[in-house]
C-alpha cells in the first residue's frame, strides 16, 4: 500500500464563517465542547496527530475566498498552517471577483510555497469556461500547477448550483490539455454522469469523491472502474466526523485493489509529485 492521501481538508480556523456555513459544521461534529474542538483542531500539530491516527500520510489544505456563502480562510493563514509539517499540502484560493490579475497572484502565491489552487465557482459565482480565467490557466499549466473546481450541489445559503455544472470544464480540458483538472465532488447530486464522461474524454480531469459517501460510490459511478487512474479520495473535513472510517469504508468497494490503492493515495501523489511508495 503507498501513502494515503486526504485530497480535500479545510481547517476548521477561519477569519469569519458565514451563519448557515458555521451552524452546520456544528450540528454535524456535535461535540460538548466547540470552543475546545475548535482550539484544539486550529493546532497544526494537533492536526496532524489526528491525520496519523486516521492513517493519513498526507493532507491537502485549503484556502477558501468565499465571503458571500462560507467565509474567509487567507492564504496567508494556509501557508502558516502547514509550513513545519511535510504532511500537510498547501492549496491556495483565489477569488476572479477580488484579483485583478489572477496570473500574477498565482506565481506569487506558487513562490510563496503553494502546490495547487481551489476555485469555487457556485460559491464566488463564475463559470469555468469564461474567458476572463484563462490566463490564470495558461499559468497554471506552465507551472504544472493542479486546479480544483468545486462542482455540484452545495447545502450553503447564497451558493448558486448553475455555476457547479461539470461540464463547462470541457472547454477548459480541450484549451488546456496539460492542465490537471479536478471536479471537485464529482457533479455532486445531479451530474455523476457528466463527470464520468468527461473523465473518459480527457485523461487530464480527474474526478475528487469529498463530500459523497463512499459506500455509495458505485452506484453513482458504475464505470468507475474503467478510470482507475483518475479517481481521487478527499473527505472533506470537517464536513465529516471520521476520515478513517470514510477510508475504510473506501477498501470495502468491490473494485481491484490497484485501483483502491491509486484512489486513496496513488493518483494523488502522481499529481503532487510525491513518491507513490513512500508511506504507511
Amino acid at each position: 500500500m503507498g501513502p494515503i492521501i486526504d485530497f480535500h481538508i479545510h481547517p476548521i480556523y477561519y477569519e469569519y464563517y458565514r451563519e448557515s456555513t458555521l451552524n452546520w459544521i456544528k450540528a454535524l461534529q456535535n461535540v460538548a465542547d466547540w470552543d475546545d474542538f475548535y482550539a484544539k483542531y486550529s493546532d497544526p500539530a494537533y492536526f496532524v496527530d489526528y491525520l496519523k491516527r486516521c492513517k493519513v500520510d498526507y493532507a491537502v489544505i485549503m484556502a477558501d475566498y468565499t465571503p458571500l456563502v462560507v467565509g474567509m480562510c487567507t492564504n496567508e493563514y494556509v501557508l502558516r498552517f502547514c509550513r513545519d509539517h511535510e504532511e500537510l499540502i498547501p492549496f491556495a484560493s483565489i477569488n476572479p471577483y477580488m484579483t485583478a490579475n489572477m496570473a500574477a497572484e498565482l506565481k506569487r502565491l506558487v513562490n510563496q510555497g503553494f502546490r495547487g489552487l481551489k476555485l469555487y465557482p457556485t460559491y464566488q459565482y463564475f463559470y469555468a469556461n469564461e474567458p476572463m480565467l484563462y490566463p490564470l490557466y495558461a499559468c497554471a499549466q506552465e507551472l504544472q500547477v493542479p486546479i480544483m473546481f468545486h462542482t455540484g450541489t452545495s447545502l450553503f445559503k447564497g451558493s448558486r448550483l448553475k455555476y457547479g455544472d461539470p461540464l463547462y470544464l470541457d472547454d477548459v480540458a480541450v484549451d488546456f490539455p496539460g492542465l490537471k483538472i479536478l471536479m471537485v465532488h464529482s457533479g455532486r447530486g445531479i451530474w455523476y454522469d457528466r463527470a464520468v464522461s468527461l473523465c473518459r474524454l480527457h485523461e487530464n480531469i480527474y474526478m475528487e469523491v469529498a463530500g459523497l459517501p463512499p459506500q455509495k460510490l458505485q452506484k453513482y459511478f458504475p464505470e468507475m472502474d474503467k478510470i482507475p487512474n483518475q479517481i481521487i479520495f478527499g473527505s472533506d473535513w470537517p464536513g465529516v466526523i471520521d476520515i478513517a472510517e470514510n477510508i475504510a469504508l473506501i477498501k470495502k468497494l468491490d473494485l481491484p485493489a490497484e485501483t483502491k490503492t491509486k484512489m486513496l493515495g496513488g493518483n494523488a501523489a502522481r499529481l503532487l509529485c510525491i513518491d507513490p511508495y513512500d508511506g504507511s
